[in-house]
């Protein structure tokens, strides 16, 4: 019979095992989810539950819950990426961290965010399907490599990074623009920050995302599941200058966090575009004069308008010169203004979906921008705008996306009615015009914030 000593090194190990287990799982008390698939087992313990994740066959489980009361161990298809986080007192919700990284390790052969767009902004083509592409991997041959839905992955170890096939005929496949994991600093802003300091600049301990207390607020990581809102940790998911987070005092709303910047160049930016699409934040054509013909006062500058939106403390923005730009995420470019008694205005982009203005807006040919109205025609099912936000002001999901609601007006199903991005469509013909599903959980679908063209009637001319 073994000795004390020899059953203590035998327990010590054990619990540092299972201590390992847990060790790759984030933990919410007090959090519940629903899935489509679950399984439910009789554990002592968390450890107990996280070994039955891991021993899942029938479907790749992302998380568990575990009711202690109960002995009640829950496992789960998805986790709070893919689904609505309820709030039960006796549940300790356990998800799994590589399936909550929206950033890459190396090559990212093992990334398993929810992203679905190529480096060009096209939709990635569901693994499952074989139309418009063939595929050499499918689910059904790489059972291991996560091919679930459309998002981007890399089940060959390719050196460039996560791809995907493309919903694009005339391109095959393509790289998706997914930001290496680094969580000691921060490039840019910090807007794909992913690291774990929870404290603010002052030292302030942060309120984690998902609770109320002491501060209620609306940036829910289910309502922002792109934002990679997890725990307490300092994010910035508004386009502020660098990341923040809302405190546990009572006395400070919220503050900034001290990250530092990263050394190293950030990654290769996208050369931006010449005309506006959605809200313009990648925009970073020549024009620099505002809707009501002010010229924009450079950026640098604080004369006549002091101002914090500098190249300094907006980098990676296209700050250059004093061109109209999105620094801040929003409604659209803007600037501010030469005009001493006018701070600043909007600046009038021609829309990326209006060939002909583009055409026309040649470098060597001076010409007067044109203002396009955003507007539908009889039921909208020719719609073709930017518009992705609905009549209560709600973002729309994008039409390839099953996050957050599963639907069937995809892009494959529906080919013919550009259902392109999160724009505003009409794809059934509905009555009342263009529509969209929404980022908001408790809200399937809603009709977009478009007017008909019919509404916009032109003055005649002086006789």
């Amino acid at each position: 019979m073994g000795s004390y000593k020899d059953i203590f090194v035998l327990l010590l190990f054990l619990y540092t095992v299972q201590g390992d287990i847990l060790d790759n799982y984030v933990q919410t008390n007090g959090a519940w989810i629903i899935s489509l698939q679950e399984n439910t087992y009789i554990t002592l313990s968390n450890e107990e539950c996280a070994e039955k994740c891991e021993a899942e066959t029938v479907f790749t489980c992302r998380s568990f819950i575990f009711a202690s009361k109960e002995q009640r161990c829950i496992t789960l298809a998805s986790n709070t990426e893919t689904t609505t986080v309820f709030r039960r007192a006796d549940a300790i919700l356990f998800e799994k961290r590589i399936f909550l990284l929206e950033c890459r390790r190396g090559n990212g052969q093992d990334y398993r965010g929810t992203e679905s767009k190529t480096q060009t902004g096209v939709s990635c083509q569901r693994w499952a399907d074989e139309s418009p592409h063939v595929p050499n991997f499918s689910p059904n041959s790489y059972p291991n490599a996560s091919l679930e839905e459309n998002y981007c992955r890399n089940p060959d170890n390719d050196k460039k990074g996560p791809w995907c096939y493309t919903t694009d005929p005339e391109t095959r496949y393509d790289y998706c623009n997914i930001p290496e994991c680094d969580e000691q600093c921060m490039y840019c802003s910090g807007e794909n920050y992913q690291g774990k300091v929870s404290q603010t600049e002052s030292g302030l301990q942060c309120q984690a995302w998902v609770s109320q207390e002491p501060h209620f607020h609306e940036y829910i990581p289910s309502n922002f599941p792109e934002k990679n809102l997890r725990s307490n940790y300092c994010r910035n998911p508004d386009g502020e200058p660098r990341p923040w987070c809302f405190t546990t005092s009572l006395t400070k709303r919220w503050e900034f966090c001290n990250i530092p910047r990263c050394t190293s160049p950030p990654p290769d930016p996208s050369p931006g575009r010449q005309c506006l699409a959605g809200r313009g934040e990648d925009y970073r054509g020549t024009v620099a004069l505002t809707a009501s013909g002010e010229k924009c006062q450079p950026w640098a500058a604080q004369a006549p308008h002091k101002h914090a939106r500098t190249p300094k403390i907006y980098p990676c923005k296209g700050l250059e010169e004093n061109y109209c730009r999105n620094p801040d995420g929003v409604t659209s470019p803007w600037c501010f203004t030469t005009n001493p008694r006018k701070r600043w205005e909007y600046c009038n982009i021609p829309s990326c979906d209006d060939a002909a203005v583009v055409a026309a807006v040649a470098p060597a040919i001076p010409v007067q921008t044109t203002i396009i109205e955003d507007c539908y025609r009889g039921t909208g099912s020719g719609y073709r705008g930017t518009t992705t936000l609905t009549v209560s002001g709600k973002k729309c999901q994008a039409w390839s996306s099953m996050t957050p609601h599963h639907h069937a007006k995809t892009p494959s199903i529906f080919p013919d009615a550009d259902l392109r991005k999160n724009y505003c469509r009409n794809p059934d013909n509905d009555d009342k015009g263009p529509w969209c599903y929404t980022t908001d959980p408790s809200t399937r679908w809603e009709y977009c914030s478009l007017r008909k063209c019919v509404d916009i009637v032109e003055q005649p001319q002086q006789q």
